[in-house]
């Protein structure tokens, strides 16, 4: 009685309405209740923006986290440091700096990596064709985002080694370092199509054809293998700790000892500086076994002017004190001061065209940057006398004799990446000019025969 439904009858004189009044009455109700529907759809998108956060105000938050994060870091990595004796304090240091700095150097290099393919990106430089790209190849903030997690990643594993270290966990400490280095080889052959596989493939796959040049060799094999000459140091440091990882010397005093097994002494050191040199050099050979041009064994030999470099500094810790002043010094210094004239004249006359340098700083659209640099001197000299300045200071770093000082050799390290930073814009430029020449000399080869063959086929056409 009080839940039954009430049906008003159908005479009663408040339903009673004409026709008229009825379909008036349908269209303003069918008219109600679409607008309804379309404000409730209006509704829902609305309420759900206002509650997602803008884009500007979460980046901001980002931003926010990581200078907190870096603050604790450094905070850790500071006391932790200062727990230590002051005797101890500069050994333990340099361990740390030995398992990290190669991974560090590596982060910023791709941190510049990602720059050079963000110019590109502005510019008509087309990389991807350079490079024989495929259209799911990274772009420049992919890059950026890998660089950020190693950014957070190698510094955090630093920290917490530090950290261990200093309160006595040295097993705890040791391990930190060594899942760090385990955890980037799996990233780099994790078979599963995840973390950009086919980017991961099409590195691993140059590399591969660095060390085995059994094939043709491409612009991105001897552009892979130029920048991983800049990376000498890099690699020896990677041998070295993972040296004294497979030693299980992390976090001991064993390594202390410069002709052990993985002291500074060892011989791999110069093997290792010396590896991406003698792969380049090979490339060059099998250049010339395929093009027979006069040009790639001259550059062959500008690549082999290092050895001597390396093994001279190297027979150092070999031979006695005054037979390496006397007699070995003497020819390190010329090798040296050849080697780094002959790069720098390779790099300006024949990596680089300076007839059209800085072109590739010139933007499709209007950018201060581009403003700033294309077309201007001072980046003419300022590229020049850069190069050669750290063309000279990278002999530094290819000495064994020389690299106690691990600061003065981490330094000279990044500005050799920085002078290879530079040089990528040039040699990427100069190919796509060689590239579009070639394109344009085909265009009109292409017209020509075709004009020919059309008035050919009208002189045919009169007889």
């Amino acid at each position: 009685m009080f839940g039954g439904q009430v049906i008003a009858p159908s005479n009663s004189p408040h339903l009673r309405k004409s026709a008229g009044e009825q379909v008036n009455g349908a269209e303003e109700g069918f008219l109600h209740s679409t607008e309804s529907n379309d404000l409730k759809s209006t509704i829902t998108p609305l309420s759900t923006a206002a509650i997602m956060p803008s884009p500007i105000l979460l980046w901001r938050f980002k931003v926010l986290l990581f200078f907190l994060w870096g603050f604790i870091c450094c905070k850790t990595g500071w006391d932790s440091v200062m727990r230590m004796s002051v005797d101890l304090r500069d050994l333990f240091l340099y361990e740390a700096f030995l398992y990290y700095n190669p991974l560090l150097l590596v982060t910023m290099m791709v941190w510049l990596w990602g720059v050079n393919l963000w110019v590109f990106a502005q510019s008509t430089v087309s990389y991807a064709k350079i490079f024989d790209l495929d259209q799911n190849h990274l772009t420049h903030r992919e890059v950026w985002k890998v660089a950020t997690w190693m950014t957070i990643i190698v510094p955090t594993s630093m920290t917490a080694y530090l950290y261990l270290y200093s309160h006595g966990e040295l097993s705890l400490a040791a391990s930190q370092p060594v899942l760090l280095y385990f955890a980037v080889l799996m990233f780099l052959i994790f078979p599963f199509d995840i973390f950009y596989l086919s980017s991961r493939y099409y590195l691993l796959r140059t590399l591969w054809r660095i060390v085995f040049p059994l094939q043709a060799i491409t612009f991105s094999d001897f552009f892979l293998a130029d920048i991983l000459t800049s990376m000498s140091k890099v690699f020896s440091d990677l041998e070295r700790s993972a040296c004294r990882m497979v030693h299980r010397q992390v976090a001991t005093i064993a390594w202390f000892e410069a002709d052990s097994v993985c002291g500074s002494h060892s011989v791999a050191i110069p093997l290792v500086l010396v590896s991406p040199y003698i792969f380049r050099l090979f490339q060059c050979l099998r250049q010339y076994k395929d093009t027979r041009e006069k040009t790639t064994l001259f550059n062959a030999l500008k690549y082999s002017t290092a050895v001597p470099v390396i093994f001279l500094s190297a027979l150092k810790y070999h031979v006695f004190p005054d037979r390496w002043t006397n007699f070995y010094r003497p020819f390190w210094l010329l090798s040296s001061v050849l080697n780094s004239l002959y790069s720098f004249y390779w790099d300006v006359t024949r990596d680089w065209d300076l007839s059209c340098l800085t072109r590739i700083f010139k933007f499709n659209k209007p950018s201060l940057f581009s403003y700033l640099l294309y077309g201007r001197k001072w980046v003419y000299f300022w590229v020049i006398v850069s190069n050669l300045i750290l063309r000279c200071t990278w002999t530094y770093k290819l000495s064994a004799h020389l690299r106690h000082n691990y600061l003065t050799v981490f330094t000279i390290t990044a500005l050799e990446m920085v002078r290879r930073f530079q040089w990528v814009f040039f040699r990427v430029e100069n190919e796509w000019n060689k590239m579009s020449s070639k394109s344009n000399i085909q265009l009109s080869v292409n017209e020509t025969s075709t004009e020919e063959a059309k008035l050919l086929s009208s002189t045919d056409h009169n007889v």
